[in-house]
């Protein structure tokens, strides 16, 4: 759905009002425009992802991630975003925590998940803020599951996070969309 308030273009709007200028102005509109991306990964990968117990979309935009894992048979999904929470349970009929990533560096996440995924949104995340955030985010799963549309985040640089696995799917403009798994060295 297209509305006055939205463009397919989100880099220059990212780069006018910042990422949560962005968020705060657009949230009710926002689209990814690599949901075939997100979908065919999520897809080609369910078979690794641990959806066992409760599944934690953090960041989750309007439910991408969430939606392709509902249709895969998922069922305990609950999604946490500060800007886009609304149309997220919109989206999805899913609860949806309103955390930012300050609100789970400072306060850690309540609950234990089998996994949490994120996507289109870590390599947001300032560099002196993203060891604190990463290792948060592990110690309320195992399973850390990034999908991104840049090398970045590389979590794996960061001291006692470890790389699971790793794939990706090209754009119809030949760029890659990427998705990595991650856990803690001590497990």
């Amino acid at each position: 759905m297209t509305t006055d308030k939205q463009t397919p273009k989100i880099r220059p709007l990212y780069e006018e009002h910042g990422a949560e200028g962005y968020y705060r102005e657009f949230a009710d509109a926002y689209e990814n425009p690599h949901l075939p991306e997100i979908q065919a990964l999520v897809e080609r990968n369910f078979y690794r992802l641990d959806c066992s117990d409760a599944v934690l979309d953090f960041a989750a935009g309007g439910g991408e991630v969430a939606s392709a894992l509902q249709g895969l048979g998922a069922k305990h999904i609950i999604g946490c975003d500060p800007f886009t929470h609304a149309l997220f349970e919109r989206k999805t009929a899913l609860t949806c925590l309103q955390l930012s990533f300050k609100d789970v560096i400072r306060e850690g996440l309540s609950g234990q998940y089998s996994m949490i995924i994120s996507s289109f949104a870590m390599h947001l995340c300032p560099l002196k803020d993203l060891f604190p955030l990463t290792w948060n985010l592990l110690q309320a799963a195992p399973l850390l599951v990034i999908i991104t549309p840049h090398k970045r985040p590389e979590l794996e640089k960061l001291q006692g996070i470890q790389l699971l696995w790793e794939d990706s799917v090209e754009t119809v403009r030949g760029k890659k969309v990427r998705m990595k798994a991650y856990g803690n060295w001590d497990d």
